[in-house]
């Protein structure tokens, strides 16, 4: 991966590059699914918080739980959680503009006065083409997607994912990425490009 491969992944389509993990330790809480898949959830987040060297918390003091993870059928389900509207702004129309875009899924960052994550809200809307997806590989791929702040193109066309042997991983150039942008002597969040520098550095390099 070379520093061109970082910088895209966190250069947004408008050409805004903007870098951000998260400023305090993850509390997820997942709704919509069975116990059996609930363990599996939690367990990818664990696996990956581990990858980070980050933390997770029992509670967060603040908010209780900062990652919320909703797996639903229809959209318009989402207008009926108790108090959504409230931790998510313009609920509504936003429900109505991703009915129409067709989406099965959608995430929405809240981010501390630094510029790091402070909580997240991961949708899934469990269509025919998610409904395919192995559970495992489905929490694994939503819970590396919301570590950080990744580009909105950034897995457009190829998956954070890699297949080896019959067991569905996160891709070794990836994972090498979110171990260095947990450094604790770098930012939570920057703007500037060369960033990328900064976490290229810090990438396990091959001996």
């Amino acid at each position: 991966m070379t520093p061109d491969d970082i910088q895209a992944l966190f250069t947004r389509e408008s050409g805004e590059f903007l870098f951000a993990r998260w400023g305090r330790p993850i509390v997820p809480i997942v709704f919509g699914v069975e116990d059996e898949s609930l363990a599996t959830v939690k367990g990818a987040f664990e696996a990956v918080v581990t990858l980070a060297g980050h933390q997770m918390a029992e509670t967060d003091p603040e908010l209780g739980a900062n990652c919320m993870v909703f797996f639903f059928r229809d959209w318009k389900e989402l207008t009926e959680v108790p108090d959504l509207d409230r931790l998510v702004p313009d609920l509504g129309p936003l429900v109505d503009r991703l009915i129409a875009a067709d989406a099965n899924q959608y995430r929405i960052f809240r981010f501390e006065e630094d510029g790091a994550i402070r909580a997240a809200f991961v949708f899934l809307r469990m269509d025919n083409e998610l409904s395919q997806v192995p559970a495992e590989t489905l929490a694994l791929s939503q819970v590396v997607q919301t570590v950080l702040l990744w580009s909105d193109t950034a897995f457009r066309n190829q998956s954070p994912l890699a297949v080896a042997g019959d067991a569905t991983i996160l891709r070794p150039d990836i994972a090498g990425l979110i171990r260095a942008a947990y450094d604790p002597v770098l930012p939570g969040a920057a703007q500037d490009a060369s960033h990328a520098l900064r976490l290229f550095a810090r990438l396990d390099q091959p001996q």
